[in-house]
């Protein structure tokens, strides 16, 4: 009896030794397989986290705009068309005259874009798009106001395939109005409109993020921080960003920040499980 208990308790302690290696062995990438007495070590070929230097050289990527754009147009020559961007008209009006001046009042000294737009046919938009960069969710934020004396309503363009085809946020700044619009194939489609309380304040900020939540995209656009309007829709996809003008209006821009909300290309690599 005495012997028959020893046996049974030498091998519950060896089971029990076996399976706190395994799990051990386990937890640092190596699987231990026990068969016939024998111990067998087999790497787990788990996904191997990034190195430090790895690490960093990701965060540059960021900060040198890979994955974020930041423009500021502060070191883009005056009387030109910001570098990196196209001028482009929807309508049959020709391109209006979009260029880089100074302004004591900029959010980001000494620079703005400026733009005047002088569309009589309906509709017109005047666009300014960022080249060789395209976006399918992206979130977007832009400081602007009306030149001295004048009316002004723009905004930002997303989703654009060329000047018949995107999605646009405009903002009347004198009629006090906020506007989704949709053009397909030359075809504008008010998705909504609604008014907005402006703040007593020299640069308006206008903010619009493109998301997803299952099989719906929806769009969400701020001004002045307040979210206005939110609206359902996903006839366009990837596409170019930008800013608009439209109407007879002058605006001032800066300070035009481009993110994807969503991006195929992993900051750091996915957990080992």
């Amino acid at each position: 009896m005495d012997r028959a208990y020893e046996t049974m308790r030498s091998w519950v302690c060896s089971y029990s030794a076996i399976l706190f290696t395994v799990r051990i062995r386990m937890m640092t990438g190596c699987l231990l397989l026990v068969g016939g007495g024998v111990a067998i070590g087999i790497d787990a070929q788990a996904v191997q986290r990034e190195t430090h230097e790895e690490k960093e050289a990701n965060f540059k990527k960021q900060a040198t705009g890979e994955l974020f754009q930041r423009w500021t147009f502060d070191q883009d020559q005056a009387d030109a068309v910001p570098a990196g961007f196209v001028v482009v008209a929807s309508g049959t009006e020709r391109p209006a005259n979009w260029m880089v001046q100074g302004n004591t009042t900029a959010p980001t000294l000494p620079n703005v874009v400026a733009v005047s737009s002088g569309c009589m046919a309906q509709p017109c938009y005047q666009l300014l798009l960022a080249q060789g960069l395209e976006y399918e969710y992206p979130d977007l934020t832009v400081r602007f106001r009306a030149s001295e004396g004048t009316a002004g309503i723009g905004g930002v363009v997303f989703g654009a395939k060329d000047a018949k085809n995107f999605y646009a946020a405009v903002v009347d700044l004198v009629g006090l109005t906020l506007q989704v619009v949709r053009m397909v194939a030359g075809n504008e489609t008010v998705l909504a409109h609604a008014p907005v309380n402006l703040k007593q304040v020299d640069w308006h900020s206008l903010r619009v993020q493109r998301n997803t939540i299952i099989s719906k995209d929806f769009i969400e656009t701020f001004v002045d921080g307040t979210l206005v309007l939110s609206v359902e829709d996903q006839a366009l996809g990837l596409g170019q960003v930008g800013l608009l003008a439209t109407g007879k209006s002058s605006l001032l821009f800066d300070t035009f920040h481009a993110v994807p909300l969503f991006s195929h290309r992993p900051l750091s690599a996915p957990a080992a499980y």
